[in-house]
């Protein structure tokens, strides 16, 4: 098992962080790909509660070495307090973290400038955490980005980030009507920042590469869903990297000869945050109770999450896009106590049916559920030790899952603890 990708099935949310932890301890190296400290992965095990932003979810099992990857951008005081906070609960951290010398820098300018555009697009706001992650990658995409490696060199750290926050300053003053920032207080911050990361600091991709050529195995973690892709995603309401089974190549600088299994999380029903077409949307008393039983509220933001029937149209889509080779049901046990369930299998789009999931945000927005209707189940779940003791409509609602995309479901959730977790025979 050289290389596993854990990846989002759906519009995010669905679970990634727990499944991660789950099979951290089968693994030597779990690695972060992609995205930022907009990322909440819930891990909860005994009377324990933690939400990771930016450091891998297998930091919780002694010996799983752990890597944040090129492709991550970094929001400094974010990795500190995460890094303390671990620390404060028994877990060693220095040792066992790698961040990528070539990861970007998230700097105050980028979450001003987040903030900002999100006010002035008002009504046609993206839904973005305004944590200055899609800015980052701007910065990093128009060559004008600062990276960990940076920090090495004081001077020409200097020299950047004043021409940088200059440039930033003329742009939240002129364009946004908001208050500059200081340079040296950003440099002086950074430079301190320097310090603290420095052990932690090394080459993660021969690093991988390395553990590869010893017959190590990586897990690789993305954070956000493949339907929030910024290539393959509903554009425009997207993040701003790679969030699919390719992007894990690009952000941790692997081969995709090296990846042999991916891992597709799909939440037993759909949830968004933000803004953008959803098409089995409930805003009815089914969401609400859906928001209400499964916790729906973001474990970064607090945010709301609008909830909706399962959408296989979707997962169809994202299936074939990641080329899942196993699905991970989390959630279940929240359908429990519905009387009937409704499963999206098509699309009316314009009077004709279709079961292809157009992306173009026009298309998808004139795009109404077809549904089948499923008999719904009850009792709780929590104490299931084999699928074989979930309730028969239970059972069956995950063969039509797994018929449907033509995928095998290897790990079905039942409840948030570590522990309330099945695996399939």
């Amino acid at each position: 098992m050289p290389v596993s990708v854990v990846i989002g099935a759906q519009w995010g949310d669905e679970g990634k962080g727990k499944v991660v932890d789950l099979l951290a301890p089968q693994v030597d190296v779990v690695a972060r790909y992609q995205g930022g400290a907009n990322a909440g992965h819930t891990i909860m095990w005994g009377d324990e509660t933690f939400v990771l932003h930016l450091i891998p979810s297998g930091i919780f099992h002694d010996g799983t070495s752990c890597v944040i990857g090129n492709g991550v951008v970094i929001d400094p005081a974010a990795i500190v307090e995460e890094i303390r906070q671990i620390e404060a609960l028994g877990y060693p951290v220095e040792d066992r973290l790698k961040i990528s010398h070539n990861a970007h820098l998230i700097m105050p300018y980028h979450k001003a400038l987040d903030q900002a555009r999100e006010r002035w697009r008002d009504a046609e706001a993206i839904g973005t955490t305004g944590r200055g992650i899609g800015p980052a990658y701007v910065d990093k995409f128009a060559r004008s980005g600062i990276r960990v490696v940076d920090l090495l060199d004081r001077d020409g750290l200097r020299k950047k980030l004043t021409a940088a926050i200059e440039e930033k300053n003329d742009i939240l003053s002129a364009v946004y009507g908001s208050e500059r920032l200081d340079v040296d207080a950003i440099v002086d911050e950074y430079v301190e920042f320097d310090q603290l990361i420095d052990p932690y600091v090394t080459d993660t991709s021969a690093f991988l590469n390395d553990a590869l050529a010893q017959g190590q195995s990586v897990l690789a973690e993305g954070a956000q869903g493949a339907l929030l892709d910024v290539d393959h995603g509903t554009y425009p309401y997207v993040t701003s990297s790679h969030p699919t089974s390719g992007g894990a190549c690009t952000g941790l600088g692997i081969p995709p000869t090296a990846i042999d299994r991916i891992i597709g999380i799909v939440k037993a029903y759909s949830t968004r945050v933000g803004n953008g077409p959803f098409p089995t949307e409930l805003t009815d008393e089914t969401g609400d109770w859906l928001r209400a039983e499964g916790h729906e509220f973001g474990a970064t933001t607090g945010r709301p999450r609008r909830c909706g029937w399962l959408d296989l149209v979707a997962l169809n889509y994202t299936s074939r896009l990641n080329g899942f080779t196993e699905l991970a049901i989390t959630k279940l046990d929240v359908m429990a106590g519905l009387d009937e369930i409704q499963v999206c299998t098509a699309y009316e789009i314009d009077g004709k049916t279709t079961t292809r999931f157009p992306t173009d945000l026009r298309t998808l927005s004139r795009a109404r559920p077809v549904y089948e209707t499923l008999p719904g189940f009850s009792g709780d779940m929590k104490e299931a030790a084999t699928v074989a003791d979930l309730p028969k409509a239970a059972q069956s609602y995950l063969q039509f899952v797994s018929d449907h995309l033509n995928v095998p479901i290897t790990t079905i959730g039942t409840g948030p603890k570590r522990e309330q977790t099945l695996v399939a025979a």
